[in-house]
């Protein structure tokens, strides 16, 4: 058996964009006219190319039998051509008033259009009593339909052409804006890297939609200090973004006391974003400092997932927070946790678009994935390791990406 359709279901015909939503009783509209011809390809020819109407289902069957269905061009209602036996009684109504009429916004132009193409109307359009304007036409077959215009409708269409057009401008300026903010926005991510002799370090985020609240950054706040930020902000899309914007401006304007103050360094960034968002406006943050003179790390948990300090010997250490997420609180503290690196420990700090990916089983990626993760790439360089990573949770969730996916890996190597 072959089957065409216009659409992915050969029972699902019709233009599904024509559905009214705005009525809450059970939806009805006109489905289905039978159309009686006496050869199905030169009727299917006739209505597809001088009509130009479209194919809505073909098939043929193994019985040999044959089914045609074509729609006009707004695809709300179809025409089933039918070959019915010669000595059927509904042979004998091919080449009769079918009694149905089609509906055109310009019946002249339409009129002119078909008639050029061969169609036989009985005579111009002209006003029949009953108002607005009439034509009729045959098929091949002789079978009659009647076209109509109204000069309502031709308004009405204007003016759903014109919301159309307003509408579909609007998408484009609005998909413009949010490019221009996915730029800017990239911008924002730190664009080097401040060198270290004792650490490789990469970073990456990578959006679920076209701008995001994840945040990531490598501030050098002295000859051998670089700060290491991680942070995730409440919310998403163009909202998060300006959050995300807002942290990363404070922390950059408040970075210089960081090396020796980072408590008063996130104090301060606490207090402006208090200031500047909205009550329920928050963020989660890791901030860590690297001492490449004496491999030593000091961190501030705030609230964010706990960091993972992979040892040369594979046992893993949790720096897990020390404090609560930014925002939400005027008066605000945290304290210092202190770690000592060496040779071959790989730290990785995350959001939850890593640990939180979930497969189609509805399993989560979660914490011992990464460990794994990690543990295997090891002997990589940061970049590799991070490429690796953002992989790997890609493969295990085939699933639509519904949130920011934001790494940072460092390893420790030798001076």
């Amino acid at each position: 058996m072959t089957i065409k359709t216009m659409s992915n279901s050969p029972f699902n015909w019709g233009d599904p964009s024509a559905l009214r939503l705005d009525r809450q009783d059970p939806y009805v509209r006109l489905q289905q006219v039978t159309i009686y011809v006496r050869d199905l390809d030169r009727s299917k020819n006739f209505y597809l190319d001088q009509l130009g109407f479209s194919l809505a289902y073909e098939a043929r069957l193994e019985s040999g039998d044959h089914w045609v269905a074509v729609a006009p061009p707004d695809g709300t209602a179809i025409l089933a051509l039918v070959t019915p036996k010669p000595d059927s009684e509904e042979y004998k109504l091919i080449g009769q008033h079918s009694q149905v009429a089609f509906l055109t916004a310009d019946i002249n132009a339409k009129f002119h259009d078909w008639s050029n193409r061969g169609v036989h109307f009985h005579h111009p359009p002209h006003i029949p009593i009953w108002g607005g304007m009439f034509t009729s036409f045959e098929d091949v077959d002789g079978n009659s339909f009647g076209l109509v215009g109204f000069d309502e409708v031709t308004r009405e269409l204007e003016a759903q052409r014109r919301a159309i057009a307003e509408k579909r401008e609007s998408e484009l300026r609005t998909a413009q804006e949010l490019e221009i903010a996915k730029q800017v926005q990239a911008r924002l991510f730190p664009q080097t890297l401040p060198p270290l002799r004792t650490l490789d370090y990469a970073g990456i985020c990578i959006q679920a939609r076209e701008v995001g609240g994840d945040y990531y950054d490598f501030l050098k706040l002295g000859k051998d200090q670089v700060g290491f930020v991680i942070g995730d902000i409440s919310g998403k899309g163009i909202a998060a973004a300006l959050l995300m914007a807002n942290l990363q401006a404070n922390l950059r304007s408040q970075c210089a006391i960081a090396l020796d103050q980072p408590q008063r360094l996130l104090r301060s960034v606490n207090q402006l974003f208090y200031e500047n968002t909205t009550d329920s406006a928050y963020a989660t943050l890791f901030f860590g400092e690297y001492d490449d003179s004496v491999q030593r790390f000091r961190y501030a948990n705030c609230g964010h997932l706990s960091a993972l300090l992979l040892r040369n010997d594979s046992s893993v250490e949790l720096l897990d927070s020390t404090g609560t997420v930014l925002g939400l609180f005027e008066e605000w503290d945290c304290s210092i946790g202190e770690s000592q690196t060496a040779p071959g420990d790989i730290l990785a700090l995350y959001t939850d678009g890593i640990t939180e990916s979930v497969n189609a089983a509805g399993q989560e990626f979660g914490e011992e994935r990464l460990v794994e993760a990690l543990r295997h790439g090891r002997e990589l360089s940061s970049t590799a390791l991070v490429a690796a990573i953002v992989d790997e949770v890609k493969q295990f969730s085939s699933l639509e990406q519904h949130d920011d996916i934001t790494l940072i890996v460092a390893r420790c190597r030798e001076g």
